[in-house]
């Protein structure tokens, strides 16, 4: 059956804006702590509605992200049912091919799969994101002279292949799960929206 869904993105990390790997280049400071979460606006997967659900991805990218050996944990939302969330991690998972299957092929390892309470807010050109109680995020893009956001276009590594990223900036990036070895709080780094569209 295959799957097809549209959504939104919305994307943090540790690197500096902006974020290198995006490029194919080296990550600030060597390694990337990134935190991407895709909310499904419509669609289904192997003939699952999941329209309304949530995947989170908090991942260690040890080098050039090209490179994978991506250790990550994955968070999806407490609302989900258990066929949704199978067939989320199924897609994520790249087991049914697709766009999203190049991104999986980058995982190394993966740590956990969570069910936590997921708030995914875009309000005009802000958003929110809070993972639980671990994660929290407030970013913004950048905008150009006429007041649009900045685009970023045909870049070597997507999370949202085939769609234009929106590049801007975290006023907020904190996360608190020392069980999987993230403790982060920062200020003004890396932060990315944009919108999808991916069947396989």
């Amino acid at each position: 059956m295959g799957y097809q869904v549209k959504g939104r993105l919305l994307e943090v990390c540790t690197c500096k804006t902006l974020c290198p790997c995006w490029v194919g280049e080296d990550p600030d400071g060597g390694t990337c702590d990134g935190c991407l979460a895709w909310h499904i606006d419509s669609g289904s997967i192997n003939g699952v509605d999941v329209a309304g659900r949530t995947i989170v991805v908090m991942g260690h990218i040890p080098g050039n992200i090209l490179k994978g050996n991506w250790r990550v944990v994955l968070y999806v939302d407490d609302k989900s049912t258990p066929q949704q969330q199978d067939a989320m991690l199924n897609v994520w998972g790249g087991k049914l091919g697709g766009p999203i299957a190049d991104m999986a092929k980058l995982i190394g390892e993966i740590v956990a799969v969570e069910r936590v309470p997921i708030t995914f807010d875009l309000q005009g050109v802000k958003g929110t994101l809070k993972v639980g109680t671990g994660i929290q995020a407030d970013l913004e893009p950048f905008t150009g002279p006429n007041g649009t956001p900045t685009a970023l276009h045909d870049s070597i590594f997507s999370t949202i292949p085939g769609s234009p990223a929106f590049v801007g900036k975290a006023s907020k990036y904190s996360v608190k799960l020392p069980q999987h070895g993230f403790k982060i709080e920062l200020s003004g780094h890396n932060a990315v929206q944009g919108s999808f569209q991916f069947q396989g």
